[in-house]
């Protein structure tokens, strides 16, 4: 974990940092975003002292960075940076091998941790690892970056904005494979950037900065969803949830006071409350508002005994979905079911609210319309 308390940095009487408190969670990929000036890249370089603080403490695990020898601070934290940084004399693999002979790791589990490595950011140890990193690519001399910042078992990754000099393609195929990486290895990674997209594929928890304080720090989801303020809006663009399909749930496009009712009620009731309501079914639920089933106008107009209760002859065990279910699920559910609409529930089958496919185009339609889809 990585603490940041009232940490100030300040250049002669200009102060850039001030009063700033973070905690980043180990095991997640946090993304540090914000216009030029905004404290990012400082930020990142005062958790391994490349930039000292003026005030306050950097915490790793409990521990005051300022109390830990800076040059073993330094080979315990991996660094990958936009220029890659690799020794051009060296080959890929004498690259790799820098930091773990310095640490003083045994050659043949060097060797064995090389190859790994070169594996794991999908570079062929066989093919690559007795080039030089003018005979590779951009992207590849930034997988090998990666590989070399992992190479010493480093539990923290810091990178400063790695893949903003490659192309689109490559950046897109780099961001996915460091997404994988995070997954599987669990290490605590610091990522700035100034392009939300990318901080949007990657983050865990974004971390929003304007003059070097925080303005929002949530997951990529939340801060879609719920932007604080004109500065966060505008920073990541209107209606940019709808570039993130899979962050919009049932619980956003659902009706959310659907109309129910008891089981305990006769067919001539259900039928008033139809009328009422303009609706042709309800949704049948118990006192603590569970979901048992439900009943259509057609299945009361073709029963002749209108006395008769609803629970009684209700259709039972209907299809739900749960509020967290994502909008591309929720089409993929639709485009099969015979009905037009799905009630949404909570685990215990507490009903919450009701998709109707109506519903569901009016709110697809009127985003295509506010992003300007009938141009």
């Amino acid at each position: 974990m990585i603490e940041f308390r009232n940490v100030k940095k300040k250049y002669k009487k200009n102060t850039v940092i001030d009063n700033f408190n973070l905690t980043i969670e180990k095991g997640k990929l946090v993304v540090l975003i914000g216009a030029s000036g905004s404290g990012k890249t400082t930020l990142l370089k005062m958790i391994n002292r490349l930039i000292p603080i003026s005030d306050g403490q950097i915490l790793i695990n409990g521990k005051d960075i300022y109390k830990m020898d800076p040059i073993e601070l330094r080979r315990s934290i991996g660094y990958v940076i936009q220029q890659t940084g690799l020794f051009p004399h060296m080959t890929v693999k004498e690259n790799i091998e820098v930091i773990p002979r310095l640490i003083g790791m045994s050659i043949d589990e060097i060797e064995r941790k090389t190859i790994e490595l070169l594996n794991m950011v999908g570079l062929d140890p066989e093919i690559y690892s007795d080039r030089y990193p003018a005979e590779l690519s951009g992207g590849q001399q930034q997988r090998v970056g990666v590989a070399r910042a992992f190479a010493a078992g480093a539990e923290i990754i810091l990178m400063d904005e790695p893949f903003s000099a490659l192309d689109p393609i490559t950046r897109a195929e780099l961001q996915e494979e460091l997404f994988n990486i995070q997954k599987e290895f669990n290490k605590t990674i610091v990522f700035v950037t100034h392009d939300m997209d990318e901080a949007i594929n990657i983050a865990d928890k974004i971390c929003i900065l304007q003059k070097g304080k925080i303005i929002q720090y949530d997951t990529p989801e939340n801060i879609l969803k719920n932007p604080a303020g004109d500065y966060v809006q505008e920073f990541i663009g209107k209606n940019k949830i709808w570039s993130k399909p899979e962050f919009i749930r049932a619980e956003d496009v659902m009706i959310s006071k659907p109309i129910s009712v008891s089981g305990s009620r006769n067919l001539l009731q259900a039928r008033e409350i139809m009328r009422d309501k303009q609706v042709d079914s309800l949704l049948i639920v118990d006192k603590e508002k569970k979901l048992e089933g439900y009943i259509t106008l057609e299945d009361i107009q073709n029963l002749k005994d209108k006395s008769l209760l609803i629970k009684d002859v209700m259709r039972k065990n209907p299809e739900f979905v749960t509020e967290n279910i994502s909008l591309p699920d929720l089409l993929e559910i639709f485009n099969k079911l015979k009905r037009g609409y799905l009630p949404v529930c909570d685990k215990n089958r507490k009903l919450l609210g009701l998709i109707t496919r109506s519903s569901l185009i009016s709110v697809l339609s009127s985003q295509y319309i506010e992003q300007g889809g009938d141009n």
